[in-house]
């Protein structure tokens, strides 16, 4: 069975989920966004918990608070990151996006991509599958997981419930945004869970019928 657990992470409440298949202990850990010892203790117990396997982490994006986390996952557990390229900017300069935050970060000051993401790359969590859609416009490398057998996709910023992800930052497009979330969320399964990378989940459908800025 695909369980996914959700924890709300550091100043900024960032979705970290860790995806996995409970017949292989496998788990994927999707924008990992630890800051502090208390919230990597909360990460770590979990995993020893249920006795996971951390085979991948993976990044929707690299805005600095979906990857405070990173580097600590990848030396704690020896797996690699994973992103769509175009963000690899982003990667390289968590400090200066701390800065425009005013946030001083104080430990390593940037996320390395080991693993290029693009359009439909699958990732595999035990006998499951994430199929990549590449959907830019929040961040030039904003991906979404979506795995059909689970009925879900973790979207990251670039969907929430009633809204979208701002444009406003560095590399961010409005106008592809709603492009992509119309070509490729948008003709998912209505049932399919979303997944959002702050705040609550909604469905496709809910999305379609509700959300105002993609009417």
């Amino acid at each position: 069975m695909l369980k996914i657990k959700q924890f709300a992470f550091n100043p900024f409440g960032v979705s970290t989920f860790i995806a996995y298949d409970t017949d292989t202990r496998e788990a994927m850990v999707v924008d990992p966004g630890m800051i502090s010892d208390r919230e990597r203790k909360i990460f770590d117990d979990f995993i020893s918990t249920n006795q996971l396997k951390v085979k991948q982490i993976v990044n929707t994006h690299l805005h600095l608070d979906h990857c405070f986390g990173d580097n600590y996952v990848r030396d704690r557990y020896g797996v690699t990151v994973a992103a769509g390229l175009p963000d690899a900017s982003l990667g390289r300069n968590l400090a200066r996006q701390a800065a425009e935050f005013g946030m001083v970060l104080d430990s390593e000051d940037s996320v390395g991509i080991d693993v290029p993401l693009n359009e439909g790359d699958v990732i595999t969590v035990g006998n499951y599958s994430f199929e990549v859609l590449h959907v830019p416009g929040h961040s030039p490398g904003s991906i979404v997981l979506y795995c059909a057998e689970g009925a879900v996709a973790i979207v990251g910023d670039v969907l929430f419930k009633g809204s979208i992800g701002r444009t406003d930052l560095e590399g961010g497009n409005h106008r592809l945004l709603i492009d992509g979330i119309k070509a490729k969320l948008l003709p998912l399964p209505g049932k399919t869970m979303v997944l959002p990378g702050h705040g609550p989940a909604t469905t496709i459908e809910a999305e379609k019928t509700s959300n105002p800025y993609i009417r």
